[in-house]
């Protein structure tokens, strides 16, 4: 009975409630909707760092990420890889040489990364061979191919097929180079990886450096599940103590705090949005009861009880607000869910997008359990922003309620 009275008085002056399930509803909807957005955001820069640049798990020998020492290298490194190819939570396994190097042109000069792949295996841990916009991936050139950023390719004027002139040192400390083709120009989301990282064959930058066989500075891990990579590195490290083995969440230490952060970020700001709102609800259902208090002040004259009368204004305003909140929530992941399959375009940022690393083009992400968690927050909201009104209610004098006007 109590809850079919409490419906039905919401519904007593229409354009009030319809008003305040309006605002709630676009609050609760620019909150998941831009939730949505920002972990969107985060989880696709997460991604495009693992896919392009880090990989899930990396292996060197201790100190090598400091110094980029030649010297460095992971011995027995077939066996090493033979090995890890047998984890079932491994997918692919990548071997690196990497130095630093300078590239030049006929006309200038940078400092770059000169990295040493096999093109077959890195095309299984990486995504850069996706991302080619001129050329082919290490294909169409015959002797020390190499694949470059377009960012570099600019810096440097280079174009398809152009010479480039590479300056490194060899295993030995001397100052070594070669001549090599531009095979193919790649292009990410990041401005700063396409103007340091070249890609050459592992074979021919092993032959320039003489590097010693079954030798490598870095060997690339990619999983099954992201979410393992902790336990999988901290199993690796048991088996292989005198490696640095590090998951992509202390290579990329922002990455993991961005991830952590966001989730609070999300939460923060669902709850800010709720308290703007529950002042809205705490001031209409005040009026609801100032309106009301002859009816009121009688149901208590006929017999009603107070808790009664108390648990009717809380469930007036628990249908409020829950009716609204439903509506935002339903509209937001209908929005959402759309944007998850159709990206916002934000090519007139993408210059300064792709200066930190970011993609110009977002895909929202749904987390159904935020979503479950704010449904519960909307519940909770309205049963705070009930508990004044309904104790305004409770001290009115039935007698002097009767007598007013």
């Amino acid at each position: 009975m109590i809850w079919s009275i409490s419906w039905r008085n919401v519904w007593r002056n229409k354009t009030r409630s319809i008003v305040v399930i309006s605002a709630i509803a676009l609050g609760i909807f620019a909150g998941v909707f831009s939730t949505a957005f920002m972990k969107g955001m985060t989880d696709q820069r997460i991604e495009s760092a693992i896919e392009t640049e880090i990989s899930h798990i990396q292996i060197h020998q201790p100190g090598f990420r400091e110094s980029s020492e030649i010297d460095l290298l992971i011995d027995n490194s077939d066996s090493l890889i033979n090995n890890l190819q047998k984890n079932p939570a491994i997918a692919n396994v990548s071997r690196r040489i990497i130095i630093n190097a300078m590239a030049a042109s006929a006309e200038t000069s940078s400092g770059i990364k000169l990295i040493g792949v096999y093109p077959k295996a890195e095309s299984k841990v990486t995504t850069i061979h996706n991302k080619i916009i001129e050329g082919e991936y290490f294909k169409g050139v015959k002797r020390n191919p190499v694949v470059v950023g377009k960012k570099l390719a600019e810096k440097l004027n280079l174009r398809l097929h152009s010479k480039i002139i590479l300056t490194f040192q060899d295993f030995e400390g001397n100052i070594t180079g070669a001549a090599c083709r531009i095979a193919g120009i790649y292009n990410t989301n990041n401005s700063l990886l396409d103007e340091l990282n070249v890609y050459i064959k592992f074979t021919d930058l092993q032959k320039l450096t003489e590097i010693p066989k079954n030798t490598n500075h870095e060997i690339a891990i990619n999983l099954y599940n992201n979410l393992t990579a902790n336990d999988v590195s901290k199993n690796l490290s048991k088996e292989y103590p005198s490696l640095e083995i590090l998951p992509w969440q202390t290579l990329k230490p922002e990455l993991g705090y961005m991830s952590a952060l966001m989730d609070v970020y999300m939460y923060i700001f669902i709850v800010i949005i709720l308290f703007a709102l529950g002042f809205g609800i705490v001031n209409t259902m005040l009026m609801v009861v100032l309106e009301r208090v002859k009816e009121i002040g009688m149901l208590m004259a006929v017999g009603m009880n107070r808790l009664r009368v108390f648990n009717m204004i809380v469930l007036e305003t628990i249908f409020l607000t829950l009716t609204g909140g439903i509506v935002g929530i339903i509209f937001g992941t209908i929005i959402a869910k759309y944007f998850s399959l159709h990206p916002i375009n934000l090519t007139w940022y993408s210059q300064g997008l792709s200066a930190i690393g970011w993609d110009s083009r977002v895909y929202t992400s749904v987390n159904f359990q935020m979503i479950l968690i704010v449904t519960v927050l909307v519940i909770l909201t309205g049963i705070v922003a009930a508990i004044y009104p309904a104790i305004k209610a409770l001290r009115n004098d039935p007698a002097e309620a009767l007598r007013t006007e």
